[in-house]
């Protein structure tokens, strides 16, 4: 698995001067922040558009990672420098994403120690090399590696049932990006059935020993920030950036907003705003009720209920029974969530790739997600130069995906018929987006017509995708421990 971590590691150098997003300047912005300001200045700091708005864990990480780029070049530590991009800042950060994927890899390792060897090739190819870690974190621009390889490090854990480690890896993990309170739910209610169970005496001991690692690694995050907690969480909780990402994640709310946007020109109502129009920042439906970000948390957590609920009546102790409402919780979230960026799709199928590779029988859901989700990815990738890069990686990862898994589960059914036609539909996306609009000469009228297609067209696979898989975790009876 190392040779393989290698491997894509080299491939990954390939796109070090490859376009970047505006990504990139907020994590040169948060590097100087971190290295130049006092600590108690770091979430007040507003030169840039781009202010710190991580927690406090992710601060530190900046922080340490600042202690080395200024070997590379100091002048990318001015806060004032606003958009500089030497090729030493590019070499450096770029090197930084490739070099913190080795948390990722031990965290893929450690999910992975248990699967069958001659299984685990392919495993750890689906996941070490998922293109759409690659297109997020080396192309657009991210750290999201790190951040999954904690996650996996704590599901690790769980199947150990190591669960004081298992509940430090994800205190630490919500403590460097907060969007993973989501799944939250999920290890409060495992914790509490699996680890707390037993006696009142154990019980109480059971919570003691977990309340304790989440208060000192929450402690030893935030403590610096007592005093600043109001604009610490200011900066954390932004609710001015409107229900949907600038361009629509294909999700519950895409069909919403498609859904009105259809119904205004149908109804012939005057449009006083776009919702198409690439901007972060809030909107007012035409037609359809505007929703808050009240709306989204209640729909939220009433739509999570049911899984949790679930959880406090299993019976054994299992990688199914953690990684099925982890992945549940996450994708609700996907769908019902405030403002959620399309790259939130990997918080799925990273953990359903893990959990495929215990149980055949969730091959179907895992090579399903993969090829409309990481398509729904692709728009990331905009410049003209990268068209053919993006659509041939995605080309190449979802034909080994059919590959790996027709090798492992020989003679299964991989897709549905409904399913593959659905996904053969995905080809119409980039026939329209680089040859059809052209021809009809559509591309100046409605320039964010690709946009739309492929976040609506998307949202129809994971609406699919969300109900499906919820039922059919609801009608299961009983989770075995593990099956192959």
């Amino acid at each position: 698995m190392f040779y393989q971590f290698l491997a894509f590691s080299f491939l990954k150098l390939i796109f070090i001067p490859s376009y970047r997003s505006t990504d990139f300047e907020v994590h040169r912005n948060w590097l100087a922040i971190t290295h130049s300001l006092n600590i108690s200045s770091w979430y007040y700091e507003d030169t840039s558009e781009w202010t710190l708005d991580y927690p406090p864990m992710f601060a530190y990480f900046e922080y340490a990672l600042s202690h080395i780029a200024k070997y590379f070049d100091p002048e990318m530590l001015i806060v004032s420098n606003l958009n500089y991009a030497s090729y030493n800042t590019i070499l450096f950060q770029r090197l930084s994403v490739i070099f913190t994927d080795v948390i990722y890899f031990l965290g893929v390792r450690e999910c992975l120690k248990n699967v069958n060897k001659n299984q685990k090739v392919f495993h750890s190819i689906l996941l070490l090399g998922n293109i759409g870690l690659i297109f997020v974190d080396h192309i657009h621009f991210q750290y999201n590696g790190i951040l999954f390889g904690i996650l996996l490090l704590s599901c690790g854990k769980i199947f150990q049932r190591k669960y004081l480690q298992a509940a430090f890896y994800y205190t630490l993990l919500l403590n460097m990006k907060h969007i993973y309170i989501y799944i939250a739910p999920v290890y409060f209610f495992y914790l509490l059935k699996f680890y707390c169970s037993g006696s009142f005496k154990q019980f109480i001991s059971g919570v003691i020993k977990l309340g304790t690692i989440v208060l000192l690694v929450t402690a030893a995050s935030f403590g610096p920030f007592i005093h600043h907690l109001p604009q610490v969480l200011s900066r954390l909780f932004p609710f001015k950036r409107g229900l949907t990402h600038a361009y629509w994640a294909p999700n519950f709310w895409a069909l919403y907003n498609f859904a009105d946007k259809i119904i205004s020109i149908v109804k012939k109502i005057p449009q006083s705003h776009s919702n198409t129009g690439g901007l972060v920042q809030e909107f007012q439906h035409t037609y359809l009720p505007t929703i808050s970000p009240q709306v989204t948390f209640i729909l939220t957590a009433a739509a999570m209920l049911p899984c949790c609920i679930k959880i406090l009546f299993i019976k054994n102790e299992s990688i199914k029974s953690f990684m099925k409402p982890l992945i549940i919780c996450a994708a609700t979230s996907f769908m019902f969530g405030w403002h959620v960026h399309e790259k939130a799709i990997l918080m799925i199928l990273i953990p359903l790739q893990v959990l495929t590779a215990y149980f055949q029988s969730e091959a179907n859901s895992s090579l399903f997600l993969t090829i409309f989700g990481l398509y729904s990815l692709t728009p990331l990738l905009f410049t003209s130069e990268l068209i053919l890069v993006k659509l041939s990686l995605y080309a190449l990862y979802i034909a080994f995906n059919f590959y790996a898994f027709r090798r492992i589960y020989k003679g299964q059914q991989l897709l549905k018929i409904h399913e593959n036609l659905y996904s053969l539909g995905i080809i119409l996306l980039p026939l329209y987006e680089f040859v059809i609009q052209y021809i009809l000469k559509l591309d100046q009228k409605f320039p964010f017509m690709p946009l739309m297609l492929t976040s609506v067209y998307c949202g129809l696979g994971m609406i699919y995708f969300w109900l499906k898989f919820y039922f059919e975790y609801l009608l299961e009876t009983n989770v075995k421990k593990k099956t192959k």
